[in-house]
């Protein structure tokens, strides 16, 4: 079942400023003529499209060319302590691999860089945020032997940020960390545990820790470029199938593997075991797709997935149609 074409009014004011332009054209250009916007390929001249594991037309362009949203490489950091422009429940990207002091990627950045190339311990390692689908993951950066650097190709697919890396210029899918065109296509990123939670969570938990500074950019951290987002009644670009079950497209689900928890029901109940896994939902955390100051977001809360023994496990917290996209033939735990 196809979705109706966005209207562009109720989607451009989620949409990034320097986006609004180009997203109006495109909008009325996909209403026009029924159908999707198409990546420019000839613009990436060194990747194999012979070489694919999704079908090419399920890429769209999302309104910017490749590096339009400008990755940020070798972040600088400092000591929590000394970080004073952070809101208490503003949300963080928390990687905490052991051995060395956890570290902190604001939200309020990742909006407007979505992939940050760093190296923690020795491990190379690209920390990513999809706002369209609410995806935060880290993933190793090191691929049969060579270490990749990864960068935003301005595409979409299912709504979800396509990544490139620079060194063979294949393209990835950031919801799944899979190669999915060129040389890369069929390989798998290992993703690596992390966890979105508030700053006050973070400088409580790892008083020692480090927080990522401000870039140096002519951006307008702090703000969101995409006001009530999560609470709009359809993603923006997105031309797949609702998710069953009724829950709504743009819920939040946390996905532990193939299966999918919504988080209506983990704020009811607090706590869940199964399937091997504890998650835990508090309050204090702000949504990133809210209000247009990111620290006035509502409060979404936060969640933390552990397995039996207690360490923390893999996981994500995405909209509900996301899942349903990437996951077609994943398990909704809806409980009774």
């Amino acid at each position: 079942m196809t979705d109706a074409i966005p209207d562009p009014k109720a989607v451009l004011p989620r949409l990034p400023v320097f986006f609004a332009a180009i997203a109006t054209a495109l909008i009325l250009a996909v209403s026009a003529a029924t159908a999707q916007p198409a990546p420019d390929l000839d613009a990436w001249p060194n990747t194999d499209f012979e070489n694919a594991t999704v079908d090419l037309s399920e890429i769209i362009s999302g309104g910017v060319g490749r590096d339009g949203i400008p990755a940020i490489d070798d972040p600088e950091f400092l000591p929590a302590a000394e970080e004073t422009g952070l809101g208490a429940m503003e949300p963080v990207m928390t990687y905490a691999p052991g051995g060395v002091p956890a570290r902190a990627y604001p939200l309020r950045y990742l909006t407007w860089h979505e992939i940050v190339n760093d190296t923690v311990a020795g491990v190379p390692v690209a920390v990513t945020f999809c706002p369209l689908c609410n995806t935060a993951l880290v993933f190793d950066r090191r691929v049969e032997g060579a270490v990749l650097t990864f960068g935003v190709s301005g595409n979409l697919r299912h709504s979800d940020m396509v990544m490139f890396d620079r060194e063979t210029e294949s393209w990835w899918q950031q919801a799944t960390g899979q190669g999915i065109v060129g040389e890369h296509a069929g390989t798998t990123l290992v993703p690596l545990v992390s966890w979105v939670e508030s700053w006050e969570s973070f400088r409580e938990t790892h008083p020692d820790g480090v927080v990522m500074a401000q870039p140096g950019s002519a951006r307008p951290y702090g703000r969101n470029p995409y006001v009530g987002y999560d609470s709009s009644a359809r993603p923006f670009l997105f031309f797949g199938e609702m998710p069953p079950h009724g829950v709504p497209p743009v819920e939040r689900v946390v996905r532990v593997g193939e299966r999918a928890w919504p988080l209506t029901r983990l704020s009811e109940e607090g706590q869940i075991t199964e399937a091997g896994v504890t998650i835990s939902w508090a309050a204090g955390k702000a949504s990133a797709l809210d209000a247009a100051q990111i620290t006035e977001g509502r409060d979404v809360g936060q969640i933390r997935v552990r397995d039996a023994a207690g360490a923390d496990v893999v996981h994500d917290v995405l909209f509900a149609f996301a899942f349903h996209a990437f996951w077609p033939e994943g398990e909704w735990m809806m409980g009774n």
